[in-house]
């Protein structure tokens, strides 16, 4: 269960790549304009379906989850976990074993990045190219695909599709090397929402007999 929570974490980090002279302009100008409207948002509230496809086996499973975020700080619910980051300590509580595992995640590890670079994106790792103009559930969509500069990485390309309306992220696609196949599609974004900072860190007190790991 766990993996897959680390899988949408890690993916986000396609949202943070560095701008290269030459890499492809249109897709260069899409995400600069993307990047810069999200960067304006003090914090998202988001809806989202995450689907796994196996192409060997021909399966396909399909979760709904949410995700807050605020600063380096979020909240995010995903197959059956929840998971409070308050910047430094993470909560992560599985629901059906009742119990809490609490760590510090090291920022600079690919598989604990932070989901609040879900929306801040460019940095480093990529090169991309505009593939195309897109029209799907009545949205009007640009194609973009990313190809990771270290060819050692278990994944061959991530497509984005990003709404012309709005420009934002309306969804992602990953193609790991194994025939494993993962899509998250934003349902909803809604910006600015007021936030508390207690979203993102872990009550016991609504949890009295949750098990507590402390794995710090």
């Amino acid at each position: 269960m766990n993996k897959f929570r680390y899988f949408f974490i890690a993916f986000l980090t396609v949202y943070s790549f560095s701008i290269n002279a030459q890499q492809d302009q249109k897709a260069k100008n899409i995400l600069d304009k993307v990047s810069a409207t999200n960067k304006s948002y003090k914090t998202i509230e988001a809806e989202f379906t995450f689907t796994r496809e196996n192409l060997q086996d021909n399966t396909k499973n399909t979760s709904k989850g949410k995700v807050d975020i605020k600063g380096n700080k979020y909240w995010l619910d995903l197959m059956g976990t929840e998971s409070f980051y308050d910047g430094k300590t993470l909560w992560s509580f599985i629901k059906d074993a009742n119990e809490v595992n609490i760590t510090e995640p090291d920022p600079n590890e690919e598989g604990t990045l932070n989901p609040a670079k879900l929306f801040t994106i460019y940095e480093s790792g990529f090169k991309y190219k505009f593939v195309g103009d897109k029209f799907e559930n009545a949205k009007a969509l640009y194609e973009i695909d990313l190809f990771p500069k270290d060819l050692k990485k278990d994944f061959s390309r991530i497509t984005l599709k990003i709404d012309k309306d709005k420009m934002q992220i309306y969804s992602f696609k990953r193609s790991d090397k194994n025939g494993i196949r993962y899509t998250i599609e934003l349902t909803k974004i809604t910006p600015n929402v007021v936030l508390n900072d207690t979203k993102f860190t872990f009550d016991k007190k609504t949890h009295p007999k949750v098990q507590v790991n402390d794995m710090r």
